[in-house]
């Protein structure tokens, strides 16, 4: 089938998600302040979750574009998907048919806290690839043909994410390709390197401003 939606469409959609995330994020923090709950940061804005909730309602709408029924795509509740070294994972989304997995997608953001996290994110995308491919190779999901796993990551555009960032002194040189680097571009290689190391099918990166909830692509890749 072709993509269901023309560019201008699709990046209106994309659009509506930004938003519906910031909006979250404001209320979250708003609804805590509130009732005097207090998180380190901006860590009050994301505590309550569900933020990244319009692009999984976006997913489980192209999939069924695709030809899935809506209670074939879960996104709403959780369908633990098993793993080689953890039971279990929940996944985002995850899309079934006759109880055989299909599809895993991972959505993950950041806003503020770049240098805090970003190797933090970088252990996590790379330990929950490795969990679900081994288990996959062990054939715990009880398929042969590989299900199609996606990883799409939402940044906020700041000048802190995308100034350039200072490597720390060491013996060993990192690779040439992290010189000179922000965060935003460390992202874009990281999302690159998942696809091309076959640890995702796809992944995505957007960027997005927080007071005018815009959009641009950080850079996609999309793997067979």
């Amino acid at each position: 089938m072709s993509f269901p939606y023309t560019e201008v469409q699709l990046c209106k959609k994309v659009a509506n998600a930004a938003a519906f995330y910031w909006k979250t994020r404001r209320q979250q923090a708003a609804s805590q302040k509130k009732r005097g709950v207090k998180d380190a940061g901006s860590r009050g804005q994301v505590t309550g979750g569900r933020h990244l909730d319009g692009f999984a309602r976006l997913i489980q709408e192209v999939c069924i574009k695709a030809g899935f029924t809506k209670a074939e795509v879960f996104f709403d509740r959780a369908v633990p998907v098993p793993g080689y070294y953890r039971p279990q994972k929940n996944w985002d989304v995850v899309v079934m048919r006759d109880g055989r997995l299909v599809a895993a997608i991972e959505l993950k953001s950041q806003s503020g806290s770049f240098g805090n996290n970003f190797n933090n994110r970088t252990e996590e995308v790379l330990g929950v690839s490795r969990d679900f491919w081994v288990a996959y190779r062990e054939r715990v999901f009880g398929v042969t043909e590989a299900p199609w796993l996606g990883y799409l990551f939402f940044l906020e555009e700041s000048p802190s994410s995308e100034r350039t960032v200072a490597l720390a002194d060491s013996p060993l040189q990192p690779l040439p390709v992290f010189q000179g680097t922000s965060y935003l571009r460390r992202y874009e290689i990281l999302c690159e390197r998942l696809v091309l190391e076959r640890d995702y099918t796809a992944t995505a990166l957007l960027v997005s401003d927080s007071k005018t909830a815009s959009v641009r692509d950080g850079g996609e890749s999309v793997g067979a």
